[in-house]
């Protein structure tokens, strides 16, 4: 690996680092943030979402722009608006001003992250160096994880929630001033060759309708009129999404895409599987906080052991199973690993040890070290190379739209099971942990699905190419 290359694969971690970061900081300071701006549990889960359906709903145009002006224009900008944001975000006093600068840090990360993996694989062509970059790529995310859940609690702790944003403000500054240089210019396709902004609203609004709908289900119930109305009105635009991909001159996300065992596939499992690990992360570091009495720090150490071992499998154990036993049984045995670990956490009492119900969770969590690097392999191998940037722009869109769904799903599930509970006379206690465990057993019931797919949809039936096309998506 030349210097070049690590200097650029430092630019586009750190790029992930300050997203991931922003992420799981949030996590551990919720509570906090709550009772500081008077959020509603159900207002609060906005905290996430907002950022989650901007970066998700986004990705797929800014991934595009990024094919007509340049990836690396549309990386620095998307740098510069994040870092914006995230000041906005540290000087909220609201809880409608907190989350429109949340909604504006979506934005960023899209514009950035939409070109981050397209900038990648064109840097890293030798199928060695990619899975080592890819490997240290998430690394990074694992280490922001584990960074921003101690550094949250510290900095809530020690001072307020509001400097779990302004963190961010140095290291975008550093990334902008640094990718300036070390990134390989790029200048497009050029805009003649056409964006669909149309495509990108009907999706962008039909998640964030979607998860709205999901989000207030505790208010309105499953079978009002409400819920119904908003769910088929958010199943409308997505529908409308997808026509529109299948009929315009220059789609957002040309369905050809799809065909790809691999890229499909890979896609699926992400969604599924990212669900399953978002949602763990939050609701673990809800049951610390609610049902042990830990403080913010004494959660981020808590959660810590997990993202070690995330990252420390993906850094180096990753790259050299996926050269040796190939994508799909690292992904397989990534997916058990993770299965194993939510499954243990279906059956947690409401005075669990650490070290005998939680630490082995956080060991066997490592599996997502094994998972995300084989599943990026995956998605982005299966497209040519010039749809590298669309492919990287999905792979992201998916994560987040995972997450997202993830995080309103589980929580109101578990929100729901907790009044339940109470309306039964149980303790706040017992009947937090109820709902817990229902979000572990659905997430667990993700994860099967997630295995599912892994060992049908990406079954081998040729040795060298990837090969299979699935023939439902018609050719555009």
């Amino acid at each position: 690996m030349t210097k070049s290359q690590r200097t650029a694969l430092a630019v586009l971690s750190a790029a992930m680092l300050m997203t991931i970061l922003d992420g799981s900081i949030v996590t551990v300071a919720m509570p906090a943030i709550q009772e500081d701006l008077g959020f509603s549990p159900a207002g609060l889960s906005w905290t996430v979402n907002a950022y989650l359906i901007a970066f998700g709903g986004l990705l797929l145009l800014a991934g595009r722009l990024g094919d007509l002006i340049g990836r690396k224009t549309m990386f620095v900008t998307g740098t510069v608006v994040f870092t914006t944001a995230s000041v906005l975000a540290g000087v909220a006093s609201t809880p409608g001003v907190l989350i429109g600068a949340r909604f504006l840090q979506g934005v960023g990360s899209a514009i950035a992250a939409s070109v981050v993996l397209g900038i990648l694989v064109t840097i890293f062509t030798e199928p060695r160096q990619r899975a080592t970059a890819i490997g240290v790529f998430s690394f990074t995310g694992a280490a922001g994880a584990s960074i921003g859940q101690v550094l949250g609690g510290v900095l809530t702790d020690a001072l307020n929630w509001h400097w779990i944003f302004l963190i961010n403000v140095p290291i975008g500054v550093l990334t902008v001033l640094v990718a300036v240089k070390a990134l390989p210019a790029d200048r497009g396709l050029g805009w003649s060759a056409g964006a669909d902004v149309l495509g990108a609203v009907l999706v962008t609004a039909g998640l964030m309708l979607g998860i709205y709908t999901v989000v207030e289900v505790e208010r309105y119930g499953w079978v009002s009129a409400h819920t119904l109305g908003l769910g088929a009105l958010a199943a409308a635009l997505l529908a409308a999404f997808v026509l529109r991909q299948a009929t315009t001159t220059n789609p957002l996300l040309p369905l050809r895409i799809l065909r790809s065992r691999k890229v499909s596939g890979a896609n699926v499992i992400q969604m599924l599987t990212l669900a399953a690990m978002f949602a763990f992360q939050i609701i673990v570091a809800l049951y610390l906080q609610k049902v042990l009495g830990y403080n913010a720090l004494q959660t981020g150490l808590a959660m810590l052991p997990a993202a070690v071992a995330i990252g420390g499998v993906s850094l180096f154990a990753s790259a050299r199973l996926i050269t040796r036993f190939g994508e799909r049984a690292v992904l397989v045995a990534g997916l058990a690993l993770l299965l194993a670990g939510m499954s243990w956490l279906t059956r947690l009492p409401v005075d669990a040890g650490y070290l005998t119900d939680l630490l082995p969770v956080m060991v066997a969590v490592s599996g997502g070290g094994l998972v995300l690097p084989a599943l990026t392999a995956l998605g982005m191998s299966g497209a040519d190379a010039d749809d590298a940037g669309l492919a990287s722009g999905l792979f992201n869109t998916t994560q987040q739209v995972g997450m997202a769904i993830g995080v309103a799903v589980l929580s109101t599930l578990a929100a729901a099971r907790t009044g339940a509970e109470l309306v039964a006379g149980a303790s706040d206690a017992v009947a937090l942990t109820s709902g817990y465990r229902l979000a572990f057993t659905v997430a667990a019931g993700l994860l099967v699905a997630a295995l599912l797919v892994s060992v049908t949809v990406l079954r081998t039936r040729h040795t060298s190419e990837d090969t299979t096309m699935a023939p439902a998506v018609p050719a555009l």
